[in-house]
């Protein structure tokens, strides 16, 4: 391929040579003076083109520091190095690291399509791994030279400068910028330098531009993030209900600014109040999307029973066919009979979910009566054996991210040590056990932020004065 077309390009309209009759031209019968004088004007000449050129160098300096629109950037400084060096067509190549190519941006009409070349061919490829200044008087002769390009679109390349872009803020490879057929002559080593300095002011913009777009999209991202972790506390109980002769606590703290995690309390049609805890695998956004299907699936089957397999078989059901890529749910589904103080359950390979039981100290786990949604296509989700909640028994239903929490030294929070903080503290209410839990969590694991999502809800029955404590190991 060949090297002419550009991220952007630009083309300079021919200065007006001056007239060839005002300068005396060397040749058979000329004197001294004359060669002289053909010396003296050319060299004059020189430097009023590098003066014109560093004027535009200083120009293109001023107008790039108040710009961060990338392709204004790119025309730019086409624009002004085409016009300062006086060649035909300019070219900005940006450098995709991701595929190791060279590519072009903005077409013009005279371009074609977008070009896309790997940096391992090509003179642009060479300028790119080498990032070395490239001058080549006569391209076709050179063996690093793809001539795709001119012949498809017919033009015709006498000549290349090209110089690599590099990042001053931390070495990297911005991109390549290349001139083709300066006019009237091959480039010369006061192009070179001048071209350097061009890709040098161009890469400081193009970082300056890339940098201000990857902080406005980190913005707009927290901005989502910020929203969605609003939506999602949006589904769980804004406030906890009255529940005569109870009391309940709940604490969900997500490792990131949404979660997995999902608890619930809601009204059944028969009276009975359900309560729903569940942790989908994973945590961040995949994880929090599918909490929300959840959510809906539950409170949509929850108007219609009353009866916890039944919910939890339906729920599954529907929430199954939109888990991909090994997803899978915990789920426990239980409802209260406050008049019975009888808790039936569902539970779909959750843990931990465990009764205090106040009377005696001892603990009785809720086990799993089937596997956890998403893993049978056709779930099979019995009812456990009721649980009777006494007075003062205390209901535990959390998500595993609490007893696999591990501390500095790599050992688990684990059930015991979790059992022996609920018996500890089972003389206090739900809330101050779940405060007294919390402070337990951050002085296990003091760093800010959790490595899982944490969800925990409580159920004590209030118990009366009557009722001793008991505590067992």
């Amino acid at each position: 391929m060949s090297e002419p077309l550009d991220g952007i390009q630009a083309t300079s309209d021919p200065e007006i040579a001056r007239n060839s009759e005002t300068t005396p031209q060397p040749g058979r019968g000329a004197t001294a003076a004359d060669e002289a004088t053909v010396q003296l004007h050319q060299q004059l000449e020189d430097s009023r083109r590098q003066l014109r050129a560093t004027m535009a160098l200083v120009e293109i300096t001023s107008e790039l520091a108040g710009m961060v629109n990338l392709d204004r950037i790119l025309r730019t400084v086409t624009r002004q190095v085409c016009k300062a060096l006086d060649c035909e067509r300019a070219s900005l190549y940006l450098y995709d690291e991701e595929s190791q190519e060279l590519y072009t941006r903005v077409v013009t009409e005279l371009e074609i399509e977008e070009i896309r070349s790997s940096i391992a061919s090509g003179i642009t490829g060479w300028v790119a791994r080498h990032r070395m200044v490239a001058s080549i008087p006569d391209p076709p002769a050179d063996s690093r030279w793809n001539s795709t390009i001119d012949l498809r679109t017919g033009f015709q390349t006498r000549n290349i400068l090209a110089a690599p872009l590099i990042s001053t803020h931390d070495d990297r490879l911005v991109g390549v910028l290349q001139l083709l057929n300066r006019r009237g002559r091959s480039f010369d080593d006061f192009d070179q330098q001048l071209l350097l300095a061009f890709a040098s002011h161009a890469a400081t913009a193009l970082e300056r531009s890339r940098l201000m777009e990857e902080s406005r999209r980190s913005h707009e991202l927290e901005l989502a993030v910020e929203l969605g972790h609003r939506i999602q506390k949006g589904f769980l109980p804004e406030t906890l209900p009255q529940i005569p002769g109870y009391e309940l606590a709940a604490w969900w703290e997500p490792a990131d600014a949404v979660s997995g995690d999902y608890y619930d309390v809601i009204p059944l049609p028969d009276g009975s109040t359900g309560l729903a805890i569940a942790d989908v695998s994973g945590h961040g956004v995949g994880p929090s999307l599918i909490m929300a299907s959840a959510h809906s699936m539950l409170h949509a089957v929850s108007r219609t029973s009353s009866e916890p397999g039944r919910i939890l078989n339906l729920v599954s059901e529907l929430v199954t066919p939109g888990l991909v890529e090994g997803r899978f749910i915990t789920f426990l589904f239980a409802s209260l009979d406050v008049e019975q103080h009888r808790l039936t359950f569902a539970n779909a390979g959750h843990s931990p979910a465990m009764k205090l039981v106040r009377r005696t100290g001892l603990f009785v786990d809720l086990e799993a009566t089937g596997l956890p949604v998403g893993v049978e296509e056709i779930p099979t989700l019995p009812e456990g054996t009721p649980v009777e909640m006494e007075e003062g028994d205390l209901l535990l239903l959390a998500t595993d991210g609490l007893v696999e929490l591990q501390n500095a030294a790599g050992e688990p929070f684990g059930v015991q040590r979790l059992r022996q903080l609920l018996l500890e503290h089972q003389a206090l209410p739900a809330g101050q056990i779940l405060d007294r839990l919390q402070r337990a969590i951050r002085g296990f694991f003091p760093q800010r932020n959790l490595p899982d999502d944490i969800t925990v809800l409580l159920l004590e029955r209030k118990k009366s004065q009557s009722v001793p404590l008991r505590i067992s190991g």
